[in-house]
């Protein structure tokens, strides 16, 4: 006898979906004089079960905080001035925070100490803006991408090693591509687990994987993937991370697999033009992409979006489309902007528009509960942080 086992009902699935519908609001961050929206969200790779966990935030007023995890309580704050601070992450093995900066510099700080200068600078060339970043896994080499000035838009690469020899905090560019992208570089990403490998996105749609062990700029280009429009997130999933996708301004998700680069196998898995028009919710609506997650355990990929109450939905990804899992309300109170998912104990921690930075844990229950009244930030602010529209971006014709 055969017995027909559903795809969308397997065992692993099932977990997931219970542990994600599981989650629930530990702790809220403490209100600030200053509210801004929570833009990107890193945490502290190093915890130390006596110290706590640290928690890196970017704000759309162009600086860092640091919180404590497990307390949600502001411990420092790093500022850009005068430039704006662009993206949040923490090395892979000690407490450095680096962002880059539209002063032209990557900044790195130690985040355990209060500190008004970074202790180390990442010097771009002249007229570089920063507006993305990554730092590879054995935290030797950061990349960052720029603004388009003139007809240049490149990735500027430095070594991140401190020499002994050379105590100097400063540091001159490695050297950088110029070739690959037409506008502004939104999305550096390098590979989880190779150190080499590093794919970039941009508003000309294209997103570029580059093996940087190679020499010159034309020979590291691996492939090129089109989006067909403005990239506003990229990361790599499936089995040995073989795999990338991006998210777009205007919605849009696409998905490719590596590993038919030599094959005659397509390597798009899957490519949908606005996620709002095709997904179907089990409650209430999509409103906007956030990101996505890639669950290693389970070999899954999620993508997370939300509403612009504040509701954020989880969906699983497969070759066939997206398929909505859960929902978390009662939460924020506006748009959510960034968010962290921790694999080691299951947490998750999100960022949003009404100022507030929320812990969620498996089965657990709020401690303190503070007003959630939405704080949104109308403000300069609002020109430099991404809006949610059909029409904030102009979709690029493919090429």
């Amino acid at each position: 006898m055969l017995i027909v086992i559903p795809l969308n009902a397997t065992p692993a699935m099932e977990k997931i979906e219970e542990q994600f519908a599981n989650l629930n609001i530990v702790r809220r961050s403490s209100g600030t004089k200053e509210p801004t929206y929570l833009l990107g969200i890193d945490t502290s790779k190093t915890a130390q079960a006596e110290k706590g966990s640290l928690v890196a935030v970017l704000c759309s007023n162009g600086s860092i905080r640091i919180y404590d995890k497990e307390r949600l309580n502001i411990l420092r704050e790093f500022s850009g001035y005068p430039g704006l601070l662009n993206g949040v992450k923490f090395a892979n093995s000690c407490d450095s925070v680096y962002s880059s900066c539209t002063d032209g510099t990557v900044k790195c700080w130690d985040a355990r100490v209060a500190s008004e200068k970074p202790v180390q600078l990442f010097k771009g060339y002249p007229s570089n803006i920063f507006i993305s970043f990554d730092i590879n896994c054995n935290n030797h080499v950061i990349c960052a991408g720029t603004e388009k000035v003139d007809d240049d838009a490149l990735l500027v690469f430095w070594d991140a090693r401190i020499n002994s020899q050379d105590l100097s905090s400063t540091k001159d560019p490695l050297g950088a591509y110029s070739e690959t992208h037409s506008d502004d570089i939104t999305q550096v990403c390098f590979h989880p687990s190779n150190p080499n490998m590093v794919v970039s996105g941009s508003t000309d749609g294209l997103v570029n994987v580059f093996d940087i062990s190679v020499d010159n700029e034309e020979d590291a280009l691996v492939t090129t993937c089109n989006s067909v429009s403005s990239v506003s997130y990229i990361g790599w999933s499936g089995k040995d991370y073989k795999q990338i996708y991006c998210m777009t301004h205007d919605e849009g998700f696409c998905w490719w697999d590596l590993n038919h680069l030599d094959t005659d196998e397509p390597i798009t898995r899957l490519n949908i033009q606005d996620v709002r028009e095709v997904i179907h919710m089990k409650e209430g609506t999509l409103d906007y992409l956030i990101g996505g997650l890639y669950h290693k355990k389970m070999d899954k990929l999620f993508v997370v979006g939300g509403t612009n109450t504040g509701i954020i939905h989880l969906m699983s990804c497969t070759t066939s489309g997206l398929t909505h899992v859960t929902s978390l309300p009662g939460g924020h109170a506006a748009t959510v902007r960034s968010f962290c998912w921790n694999l080691q104990d299951d947490s998750l921690l999100t960022g949003g528009e009404d100022a507030q930075l929320l812990l969620w844990k498996p089965g657990a229950i709020e401690k303190t509960f503070t007003k959630k009244d939405s704080m949104k930030v109308a403000s300069s602010v609002y020109q430099r942080v991404r809006v949610h529209s059909n029409d904030s971006y102009k979709r690029r014709k493919k090429q």
